[in-house]
């Protein structure tokens, strides 16, 4: 009986349980828990099954994961980066573009997010979004706008070089916005949580 099996689970945030549980001997048991930071207020939890994983597992764990509080999202298979680093990463990637090509300033490419997507991602993903947003719904919001979506795509430029002699300006930059120091860092720390802190509540009371 699986409810009564244990189950062997790591919380790391890149790498794939193939990776991580190579020596086990039982990998059906096996999976990935990966929190997001700072978990204590984020309640999302991606479970990564071990090609090998049994299905009663993900679903103990997803169970068990809702039980104490906590919104578990299963991949159907492993991927380098799980699915929210990776939605992270192409943020990451465009947003750093857009400055060093001159585009936005570091402060309001930043602000284009916490005062723009990310006050509907707050409670509905980008699914929902464009489902919404187009009288018909998804289908018909691709019929409006996918043209123009692949466009917009087809003019992404390469990875940036984050370690280039043009990424010390960036990080410069937001330097000046918030210096690097523990002082100002533990601050802004402190205002993430608190903030974080209210929209859970928020959430929690508005039945998200």
């Amino acid at each position: 009986m699986w409810e009564k099996a244990f189950i062997l689970s790591s919380s790391t945030s890149c790498l794939v349980p193939s990776n991580v549980f190579s020596k086990v001997q039982n990998r059906s048991r096996c999976l990935v828990s990966h929190p997001v930071n700072p978990p204590y207020y984020v309640k999302l939890v991606e479970l990564v099954p071990h090609p090998e994983t049994s299905a009663a597992v993900m679903d103990t764990t997803h169970a068990l994961m809702t039980k104490v509080g906590q919104a578990p999202v299963c991949l159907k298979k492993e991927i380098d980066g799980f699915a929210l680093n990776r939605v992270q990463a192409a943020i990451i990637a465009e947003s750093w573009r857009l400055v060093q090509d001159g585009v936005i300033s570091v402060k309001d490419i930043d602000l284009v997010m916490s005062e723009g997507l990310g006050m509907r991602y707050a409670f509905i993903g980008p699914m929902e979004t464009m489902h919404l947003n187009a009288p018909e719904g998804l289908e018909d919001y691709m019929k409006r706008y996918g043209q123009g979506f692949m466009r917009v795509m087809n003019s992404f430029g390469p990875v940036p070089d984050f370690f280039s002699e043009g990424a010390k300006s960036i990080i410069n930059e937001m330097c000046e916005l918030i210096p690097s120091n523990r002082e100002h860092l533990s601050a802004r720390i402190e205002r993430r949580d608190r903030l974080l802190r209210g929209l859970a509540k928020l959430k929690k009371d508005s039945d998200c």
